[in-house]
């Protein structure tokens, strides 16, 4: 999500960049007419450059919060080794539920306060929120994907010694 921000996203108008310039970010001052839009509040007129490294707090933010997402959701996935969300719900271990529920609260919480700048991280809006969605959801599907594969291979005996 890191890279697809600062990439290709421009739902909120910030300055994109190629990946070779993503990844040399380093060598900006030798670019020569690289500018950057400002962003949050962040005006990057005296120092173009800045935007790689105090101008990612929104693509740090969504970088940590996909991985905060993907954890918890990881939680739901070990309800059961080989059995599906669909058959054995995570609602069944509410102390589960109850926890992650905690756990996201206290991340918005990071997010939405004025402590925020202690974690230099900012808020989101709806559309950060549809990516973080795209970016930490398909580990559930790619989780019930490996469960029922090992379950076809499970009961077809290709797992026996």
């Amino acid at each position: 999500v890191f890279i697809y921000w600062f990439t290709t996203d421009d739902f909120d108008g910030h300055t994109l960049v190629s990946l070779d310039q993503l990844m040399n970010w380093g060598q900006c001052s030798a670019w020569g007419g690289f500018s950057a839009e400002p962003i949050l509040g962040m005006d990057f007129s005296a120092d173009a450059c800045t935007y790689f490294t105090v101008g990612k707090v929104k693509a740090a933010t969504l970088s940590i919060t996909v991985l905060v997402m993907i954890q918890l959701l990881n939680a739901f996935n070990a309800v059961s080794e080989d059995g599906s969300l669909l058959s054995r719900p995570p609602w069944l271990n509410p102390y589960l539920v109850t926890a992650c529920a905690i756990s996201a609260i206290l991340h918005c919480i990071i997010l939405y306060t004025p402590p925020a700048q202690i974690f230099g991280v900012c808020p989101l809006d709806g559309h950060d929120w549809v990516l973080v969605a795209a970016f930490s959801l398909p580990v559930l599907l790619l989780d019930e994907l490996l469960k029922y594969i090992s379950r076809q291979r499970s009961s077809s005996g290709q797992f026996e010694a």
